[in-house]
């Protein structure tokens, strides 16, 4: 079950009944497809499934990230980056998903504070220490079940983005070179964190990229029983 850091400073924790999933990765990586298809088959079993995202989901969490990605919006600093993202995670947390896992619901969130370490850290080059001071802090401590990073090259990523003819927001507009720390950070988060964090090849054909995050997601609800059965 999601653990949750009653306090910072004290590293006390509590569990939710609810369960936890997160996807992460460079944009156009396939996170909302195998979002879609997971969310299907939890339904299919009975599961109620909060999805979000960030940032967003919240009335305050979506105007923040309308600033975020605002193409204008090019002379933001990394600090203030940083601090916006944390600020609609925050939100998103206390509004959405810790009533929905208190529940007992699964929630699938569409990025976490993963992102912040891998975009702001390694991307911006931020101090890793104080990121994840920040993250424990805006995220209430909430720990996922399981992360899945779905890792794709940023080469092809851009292939994918041309294909699908959508303009850049102000995050995408970022270098090369950008994305590949990015990337590398993401790499460098799933070797420390083995024991809740699934790397995939988003190349793969969706099913076959399915079934992978099936086989892991499925030992973690079979202990886990439906709001409507509690």
């Amino acid at each position: 079950m999601t653990e949750i850091f009653e306090s910072t400073e004290t590293g006390a924790t509590r569990r939710t009944k609810g369960l936890l999933i997160t996807f992460e990765g460079i944009d156009y990586a396939g996170k909302t497809t195998q979002i879609e298809l997971l969310i299907r088959a939890l339904e299919d079993f009975g599961y109620q499934v909060l999805l979000v995202r960030e940032p967003g989901g919240t009335l305050i969490s979506e105007k923040i990230r309308r600033i975020l990605l605002d193409p204008t919006c090019k002379e933001m600093s990394a600090q203030a980056e940083l601090l916006l993202y944390s600020a609609s995670r925050a939100q998103l947390v206390c509004e959405k998903m810790l009533p929905a896992l208190e529940k007992g619901q699964v929630v699938i969130c569409d990025r976490f504070y993963d992102s912040s370490t891998a975009y702001q850290g390694y991307g911006r080059e931020l101090n890793l220490d104080v990121i994840d001071m920040l993250n424990r802090f805006a995220a209430f401590g909430l720990v996922p079940d399981i992360t899945f990073f779905l890792d794709l090259e940023p080469e092809h990523a851009s292939v994918r983005q041309k294909e699908g003819g959508l303009a850049e927001d102000r995050l995408e507009s970022s270098s090369p070179e950008f994305f590949a720390r990015v990337r590398n950070g993401y790499m460098q988060i799933a070797d420390d964190r083995t024991r809740n964090v699934v790397k995939v090849d988003a190349k793969d054909d969706p099913d076959v990229l399915h079934q992978q995050i099936w086989s892991k997601v499925k030992p973690l609800i079979e202990t886990h029983r439906p709001k409507d059965e509690a």
